[in-house]
């Protein structure tokens, strides 16, 4: 067997396309653009091409998109008045505060302080615990990209078995959630889970997002199992590697995502989605 490649980048195109679409009546109406702001605090060089890209992708469909970069000596207090700014700003629908944040920097203090009406990453308490009781809100980007996949995949995920490797509140337990809601069984899994390959072994759909290098093997999956690779680690050779052993995984699943090209991609377009979700939210 070899996997079907699930592409991430067409999939967001197509996304990205849906939303310029709807951002472009939108403006045909006399109704403003969506405007996405996002804070940069610091020099750390992968949050910085982050940043480009993801200012870039919003201008190209038509966002009010603009990104505040800040000094790495900026005190929390003064990023707490940045926040408090663009919490008052009815210009703006979108909120994200580029993550990792300097050290001296407390970032729960500085997610909860984000409107969850703004809040596009889906990160604010209010969000998560909307998520958790199965009401409307705005979801963490990435596991609404994983999702999206799937279901562009599968043609029903109801009463799929689902293995998520990985429990963390960015990707883990918000992808967990979202598959219950789409009537999965779903397991939380990790690395310290006993017999963790059995445990994957039964799933119809596994994600992966433990944050180790090529973990989950092809021996330990399901044949035509739908593989989900949110790991992206940057290998001693340069090149980046998922949590999933790709060469082993394309043997036996049914489909998989690449590292790269597959989930990243979805992350930038889900946090558009989102931008324009907290717009239509916030302005009827």
């Amino acid at each position: 067997m070899t996997a079907r490649i699930i592409d991430g980048k067409a999939a967001a195109a197509e996304l990205r396309a849906e939303i310029g679409h709807e951002v472009a009546a939108l403006k045909a109406a006399g109704k403003p653009s969506p405007g996405l702001h996002v804070v940069l605090v610091g020099e750390d060089p992968a949050s910085k091409v982050y940043v480009a890209s993801k200012e870039k992708l919003a201008a190209e469909i038509g966002m009010n998109s603009i990104a505040h970069r800040l000094p790495a000596e900026t005190t929390e207090a003064a990023l707490l008045a940045k926040i408090a700014e663009l919490n008052s700003d009815d210009g703006v629908d979108g909120i994200l505060v580029q993550l990792p944040l300097p050290k001296h920097i407390d970032t729960g203090r500085i997610i909860d302080a984000i409107d969850p009406a703004k809040d596009v990453d889906g990160l604010h308490p209010i969000n998560a615990g909307l998520l958790a009781g199965g009401k409307n809100g705005l979801v963490p980007c990435t596991p609404l990209g994983c999702m999206l996949l799937l279901k562009q995949t599968l043609p029903s995920l109801s009463g799929l078995e689902a293995v998520v490797v990985g429990r963390s509140e960015l990707v883990g337990r918000p992808v967990a959630q979202l598959l219950l809601q789409a009537d999965c069984t779903v397991t939380i899994a990790h690395s310290r889970t006993r017999d963790l390959a059995a445990v994957v072994k039964r799933a119809d759909i596994v994600v992966a997002a433990v944050g180790r290098p090529r973990m989950v093997k092809g021996d330990w999956l399901k044949p035509g199992a739908t593989v989900i690779d949110v790991g992206i680690n940057r290998m001693p050779d340069g090149k980046l590697a998922g949590d999933v052993d790709y060469a082993e995984a394309a043997q036996v699943a049914g489909a998989i995502t690449p590292v790269p090209g597959g989930v990243g991609p979805m992350t930038i377009a889900c946090l558009l989605r989102n931008t324009l979700t907290a717009y239509r939210a916030r302005r009827g």
